[in-house]
């Protein structure tokens, strides 16, 4: 019986995680791997080979730091300053807690353009800063994509 609940579990957590990968409110990664960690748990640990567990959580890792690091890394491309990089790391983190689910990349945004525009530059330059945040933030959509597309496939993969 334990094994069937550690299964459900794991299967409703390969499709939140694949959810989560398109809504910034769930960490889409994350959910995958536990998933994967609740097959593990019901079949035993040799269901997936210790190098390929360690491979998916260098991934979750990965994909989770490039969520929070390439919209400011787009920002910068486009030409923010220290100001607008600032910006759109306080409005990514502002934005999490109080707009959920789309207050990451609103935040984000909304802030890069704010700093940009404090550190005194035009309009336009603040807003060519706020289309580098949108351009990371879409970069690391595809990123956390295929990293949870990756999980999901080889969790149904290993149940059936």
């Amino acid at each position: 019986m334990l094994e069937i609940v550690l299964l459900v579990a794991g299967s409703l957590l390969q499709l939140l995680g694949l959810a989560g990968s398109i809504l910034p409110v769930l960490a889409g990664p994350p959910l995958n791997f536990l998933g994967i960690i609740l097959l593990c748990l019901a079949r035993g640990w040799d269901t997936f080979s210790r190098p390929l567990l360690f491979s998916l959580l260098t991934l979750v890792v990965i994909s989770v730091l490039v969520d929070y690091f390439l919209p400011i890394r787009g920002a910068k491309k486009y030409g923010s300053t220290r100001w607008g990089a600032w910006g759109a790391f306080f409005g990514m983190l502002i934005g999490v807690f109080f707009f959920p689910p789309f207050g990451l990349i609103i935040g984000a945004l909304t802030g890069a353009i704010i700093g940009e525009l404090l550190a005194g530059k035009s309009e336009s330059a603040a807003l060519r800063a706020g289309w580098g945040v949108l351009l990371g933030y879409f970069v690391s959509l595809i990123i956390r994509l295929i990293a949870s597309g990756l999980m999901t496939f080889f969790y149904f993969q290993a149940l059936f």
